[in-house]
This record gives C-alpha cells, structure tokens and sequence, in this order.
C-alpha cells in the first residue's frame, strides 16, 4: 500500500431523525442591525448538507447537523445576523448516494451559496468538483471524505479520521503493553492499521495485531476471539473502528472476554460517541472503561455551554439535534468559523471570494477552546502527501467513565509526527 490514501470516517450511529428535506431558512432579528455606519449590510447564503438517514435502512443518518445549521441561523439572526448580515440557510439531503451529494453541491451552486458549511458526505468525488467550478469554499465539513483533506476549496476544522487514528494509537501505548485492531477488510481499513501500527512503534510499543473483519456482519465472534488471543490476559488491549458495527463486534467481545480475563477495550469518536453509550445502557454499557480518541473536548466540558444554551433556546424540541453527537458539534464549530470570518471581513456585502481570500490570508479564527485557534495559509497545513489540507493536527483522549466520556488527559495531544510519518512511509 501507499501512504497516499486518505483515510474515510465510519459511518456515524443513527440518531432519531424525521425524514429531511431541502429546505431553506431566514429569521429576521429585531431592530437595526450592527455593521459599520451608514452601510447597508446583505443578507448571505450557505447551504448545509448530510444524509437524512430515510433513503436505506443502512443509510447514513447525520439529520442532526443541518437541524443544528437552522438552529445556529435562528439564533444568530434574532442576535442580529452575522455582523450585520442576515443569515439564510439552505438545508439538503444528501442521503448517503453520490447522486445525491451531485444534488447538494449544484443547489449550492443555484442559491449563490457563498459557502458550503458543517457538512456530511463521504462522497467527496461527486460534491467537490461542483464546489471548485463555482469557486465556492466548504468550510467545516465533518470529514467523512478523502476530498475534504485535499481539494483547494476546502477548509476543514478537524484532522478527520486519520488524526483519530494517530491519536488512539498515542493513547493506546499509555497502558496498553499490546494491541489488537479490528477494522474493515478494505483498502481504507489498510491505511488504518498502517496509522496505528505506526503510532504504536513511534511510542515503542510492539506492532498491533492485525484483525481484519467484514465492514456489516451480523456477528463478530471469531473476530473477537481473535483478537481477545493476540491481546493477551495482561496488558492487552482491543481497538475496533468499524463504524456502526463498532457495537456488534462489542457485543461480540463481552460475550467472549470473561475467558480471557480483563481487556481494556477502544475506539474512536464517530464509530462510538456519547449517543450510543447512552441507548446501550450508560454506565452498564459494553463501553464502560473504553479509551476513546475525539477531535473535540468531551461533550460535558463548559466550552459546549453555549452551543447548549442555543440549542435550548432555539432547537423547539427538535429531537434530531443531539448535543453530544460529533456531528452536531462540527457544524457549530463549522458556524463559528463562518462568524469569526464575517466578523473580520467587516463589508456591506460577502461573498464566496472575500471569504476564500480570508481564509487563504490566514485570517485567526478562535472557536472559543473547541480546536485550537485555526488558520488555512498553506503554511499552516500539514501538507503531507496523504492530508495536505488538514490545519488542526490536535485530538483529545477521552474515557468512559459511569457512563459518561470525560477526559482521560486534559487539553489537546498533537499528532502531526504520526501523521507526517504515515505518510511518509506508507
């Protein structure tokens, strides 16, 4: 294999969602809106796009973020707008196909969309073209395609799963004397093991043993058992990253573990969050004791207090919007960007080229301690062959812990070595 993949996040676990559509939104604040004197500030357009989760029964649901986009526009607007600017957001679903994602990018291109933001697909080869052509920037996207870490137009607010991957391997050595991987058997669950394989042996750990499972089978019992052996009865631990059946191959391990003795057990945020800790019993669930890797503070940290408090406010009971789910979280982050970015143009009027040129100029954006302050100048990126894009090499360690993830070290870990030399070596 070549280090020149990039890596492609799980697919997410389904939240309650009603079925979405395209849609858009403009809520209009009270009173004279703030700008400069004596401007007259236009309104601006983006467009916020995920699966609605209603096309297949498999089909990926990430409902909850454009939910969050209305919810952020809603709230933004009765504060009066983005520095004066009143907020339209156009909402589409994907749903999970190429097609779809084609669909989304060219509504985009339609309703004169000066950005795309906190988006879902993992069909980057069909949306990011579209974008390129109409020289629309997408900013924030949750990172679920290759395209998000390598396209000029994007500008993403995470490392993706790559920076996740690096970061678990980093925890993983802490206390973990061996390690067992269960991923995909797929050419993107090579590249996985090849981050984790190199983390660990960064760390002086030996490699992990390689599990290698079907991406949505039913049962995970020789897998499990596999990987229970290679882990050994001290010492050992077991990282899964196969998406949705990240809870299938648990259920699997517990069944089988009380034979083996006590293993510690991993994962990474998006292929296990707070939502399914929850459904799956909290502090009783398989994913007591689990070290996750997250890009974000832990979903109880005071710095989500305000996304909290909008959401209260401004959500009207929508049940789709959870606020521990990653996604969600990603495009209030991805909103915050827009904001800061608004707020430092300081014009009558914004457009998808004053925002590229912000960015591109390396305009500060502080997300309020939820990454680190960002920037997009190309010396800012990581500029491997593999993530050429990513800004934000940072993750933070997580545990599960009476069945709430809190932190299982403070602040953020940087991974840029791993990374860098994946690449490099793969």
């Amino acid at each position: 294999m070549t280090g020149r993949r990039r890596l492609t996040s799980p697919r997410p676990y389904k939240l309650l969602t009603s079925t979405a559509a395209v849609g858009a939104l403009l809520v209009t604040g009270c009173g004279a809106l703030p700008g400069a004197s004596g401007d007259s500030r236009e309104p601006l357009t983006v467009v916020t796009w995920a699966p609605g989760g209603a096309t297949e029964p498999d089909t990926a649901n990430m409902a909850g973020m454009t939910a969050m986009a209305r919810t952020y526009a809603r709230w933004a607007n009765n504060s009066g707008g983005l520095d004066g600017h009143k907020l339209r957001v156009v909402t589409c679903d994907e749903q999970d196909t190429s097609l779809g994602a084609a669909n989304c990018a060219r509504l985009a291109v339609k309703e004169q969309a000066v950005a795309v933001v906190g988006s879902y697909s993992r069909h980057g080869s069909s949306f990011m073209a579209p974008l390129e052509t109409a020289q629309i920037p997408y900013i924030g996207g949750y990172g679920a395609s290759d395209e998000e870490f390598s396209s000029y137009v994007s500008y993403p607010v995470n490392g993706g799963q790559p920076a996740l991957l690096a970061g678990n391997a980093q925890q993983l050595a802490r206390s973990c004397e061996r390690v067992s991987v269960v991923r995909p058997d797929t050419l993107a669950g090579d590249d996985q093991a090849w981050l984790l394989k190199t983390g660990l042996t960064e760390a002086r750990r030996p490699e992990p043993a390689d599990i290698r499972a079907a991406e949505s089978a039913t049962s995970y019992d020789k897998d499990a058992e596999r990987a229970l052996q290679a882990a050994g009865t001290s010492g050992g631990c077991v990282t899964s990253v196969l998406g949705e059946s990240t809870e299938t191959f648990f259920d699997s391990f517990r069944r089988l573990e009380p034979s083996y003795g006590s293993v510690g057990i991993s994962s990474v945020l998006g292929s296990v969050g707070q939502p399914l800790i929850d459904s799956t019993g909290g502090r009783n669930s398989p994913f007591e004791g689990a070290y996750l890797t997250g890009w974000y503070p832990e979903s109880g940290d005071a710095r989500w207090d305000l996304m909290r408090e909008v959401i209260r406010k401004h959500a009207f009971g929508d049940n789709r919007i959870d606020p521990d789910d990653t996604g969600v979280q990603t495009t209030w982050i991805a909103y915050t960007v827009l904001n800061e970015l608004v707020k430092s143009i300081d014009a009558p009027e914004i457009t998808a080229w004053k925002l590229t040129s912000a960015l591109n100029h390396g305009t500060p954006v502080d997300t309020g301690g939820l990454t680190p302050v960002l920037r997009w100048r190309f010396t800012d990126m990581l500029g491997s062959s593999a993530y050429p894009r990513v800004v934000n090499t940072r993750v933070t360690f997580q545990v599960v812990r009476d069945g709430r993830l809190v932190a299982d070290k403070k602040g953020f870990v940087d991974v840029t070595k791993t990374l860098s030399d994946a690449s490099a070596k793969g």
